[in-house]
């Protein structure tokens, strides 16, 4: 047994069995495995080749009948490679004598190929390696396709390890399936850890050499709340653990009293507090009572969930299902924000060194006006049903909002002579996380209905900081004085523009930054699902008069240190306050 300090990305305990599972298309997941799960191991590494050698042979079939013989010539060298006793013994002896997996065995065999071959001189030998383990690569994603579907048709509840916390990881499963993740490298901030956190699961990053500890279905304690993870646990620490739990457990319960309640401050001010959606999906996954709306639904998982472009039919559906759930509760539809490492399989963007500041977001679909005009479609015909707006990501200028108010003008008379059924405003916002747009806000909102921050990428833009780079992910910090200034300037231009404005990015999160956004005068924010709760119930206890006192105090710090020990002392205060509320619930003076 052993208790293993990372870094806390996702609140909350978990319990169960690990399952490792690749970060990237690019990387091979390895880990060892029982003594007792050698024999299927092998037995899986043999189907494998199986299905791959049939796989071959189709091929070989279909390009013989359509080119000829000889251009299938290739393909029955590929089978022929397969079946070599040499390179199948040392895949068996990996599995056999080091209890590697099979990927892992089937990827140590293809690096040798290269590694001897590559030594060799003349290019055409050299480009040989390729030949000879093209076959073995097919090998390796028919061992990787078979664990996901396995793992998909099956029931259990796990543990999810992985080398990197990407948003590949995340999806691996539905997130009923995933009980917490735990992987060696991510940064806190990253997409894969904002995923983690919206969908509620515990999670922990920066595990040193997790995978060389593991063994597959180990059993394994995951403490979301103080970043640890603790392997093989005993009985007495697996009793201790759910203890904490349960008391944790009945804290969120005794929360979610007060998330039926207005999000009003004692002295009477209110702050809106609605709700992040992923995807469809996470309709049913949070009470509606508990929000005041959805102030970013996401559109690109639509996208990224599906091998090709939705029809606006299907996109029309779909948006309607949120706005019927939600009632007569604003639904936010942010257009289509694909671009870095939300990427579609259908749709082939180029290349880029730095796709932080590249194609993405805005820039795609005014360029793509097919795609924007498509969606536009169906997020007005859904506008017919219930209170719907519209959020363009990735704004920097003036010009952009401008033309897509003319598409937009353009789809909504073409709509209406086509018989629809259209709301007559939707209101258009403009997401701020871009700092161009901080300094042309003024001239922005006389053209947007709304503003909307998108916290997580403005920071990483404010602090030249790849949120999704490990090597300066420990950079990127929310409660850098920059970005608290940047955070209060955009308020006060929004507000004195008249127009509402709001915060949907992961610092919304934080109950006690919440409150700072209130002293700042932010209309709404909108967080995950499992924070609401929380959220509701700091404003619910705290003055705004104090809020604003606190963003006063914010504003003269200096350096990231000083607002976290300033903020430390707003959640101290909270925790002090609902202790003694539960005190008064309970009528008495023990201690909760």
């Amino acid at each position: 047994m052993s208790t293993i300090k990372g870094t806390a990305v996702g609140p909350g305990l978990a319990i169960g069995p690990v399952h490792v599972v690749r970060a990237r298309p690019d990387v091979v997941p390895i880990f060892t495995i029982r003594s007792e799960e050698i024999d299927g191991e092998v037995e899986r590494l043999h189907e494998a080749l199986l299905v791959a050698t049939e796989q071959l042979t189709r091929q070989e079939k279909l390009v013989a009948d359509g080119a000829g013989e000889k251009d299938a010539r290739i393909l029955a060298v590929h089978r022929m490679i397969l079946q070599d006793p040499r390179a199948l013994s040392t895949v068996d002896a990996r599995i056999r004598d080091e209890r590697l997996n099979a990927e892992a065995a089937v990827q140590s065999l293809i690096d040798g190929l290269h590694v001897t071959l590559d030594k060799l001189e003349g290019n055409s030998v050299r480009g040989y390696a390729a030949d000879v383990s093209e076959p073995w690569h097919i090998v390796l994603d028919v061992l990787l396709q078979r664990d996901r579907e396995l793992m998909t048709a099956a029931e259990d509840r796990v543990i999810l390890a992985a080398a990197e916390l990407t948003p590949q990881v995340v999806t691996f499963l539905g997130r009923d399936r995933i009980l917490a993740i735990v992987t060696e490298t991510g940064g806190r901030f990253s997409h894969g850890a904002v995923l983690a956190r919206a969908f509620g699961m515990p999670c922990v990053v920066g595990v040193p050499n997790l995978l060389a500890r593991l063994e597959q279905n180990l059993q394994m304690l995951v403490d979301g709340d103080a970043g640890t993870v603790q392997l093989d646990p005993d009985q007495e620490s697996i009793d201790r653990f759910l203890e904490r739990r349960q008391r944790r457990d009945a804290r969120q319960e005794a929360l979610g009293i007060h998330a039926e309640l207005p999000s009003v401050t004692p002295d009477g001010r209110r702050l809106g507090v609605s709700v992040n959606m992923e995807s469809i999906r996470d309709i049913g996954t949070f009470d509606v009572e508990h929000c005041d709306g959805v102030g970013l639904l996401r559109t690109e998982f639509l996208y990224m969930e599906r091998s090709q472009f939705p029809s606006e039919e299907e996109q029309f559906r779909l948006y309607r299902r949120v706005v019927d759930a939600m009632g007569t509760r604003p639904v936010t539809f942010r257009t289509l924000d694909i671009g870095g490492d939300k990427q579609l399989p259908y749709f082939k963007t180029p290349s880029e060194l730095n796709p932080a500041l590249g194609w993405r977001g805005l820039r795609v679909t005014l360029e793509w006006q097919d795609l924007m005009r498509v969606q536009l479609r169906a997020v007005l015909r859904a506008s017919a049903y219930g209170n719907v707006r519209l959020l363009l990501p990735m704004v920097t200028s003036l010009d952009e909002v401008l033309a897509v108010r003319e598409v937009l003008t353009g789809v909504r008379t073409q709509l209406r002579d086509q018989g629809y059924e259209v709301a007559d405003h939707v209101p258009l916002g403009v997401m701020i996380e871009v700092p161009s747009s901080i300094w042309v806000l003024d001239h922005l909102v006389r053209s947007v209905d709304f503003v909307s921050v998108g916290s997580n990428d403005l920071v990483q833009y404010i602090l030249a900081v790849d949120r999704d780079n490990p090597f300066v992910s420990k950079l990127y910090e929310p409660q850098h004085p920059a970005v608290i200034r940047a955070l209060a300037e955009i308020a006060r231009i929004s507000r004195d523009a008249g127009k509402p404005c709001s915060v949907c990015g992961e610092i919304a999160g934080d109950y006690a930054m919440a409150l700072l956004l209130l002293g700042m005068g932010y209309d709404d924010l909108s967080v995950a699902p499992n924070f609401l709760a929380e959220v509701r119930y700091a404003i619910r206890h705290s003055p705004f008069s104090e809020a604003e006192e606190l963003v006063r105090n914010a504003l003269q710090l200096e350096s990231p240190g000083a607002v976290h020990r300033l903020l430390a002392q707003v959640r101290e205060r909270l925790h002090r306050r609902e202790i003694e509320s539960q005190k008064e619930l309970s009528g008495g003076d023990g201690e909760s």
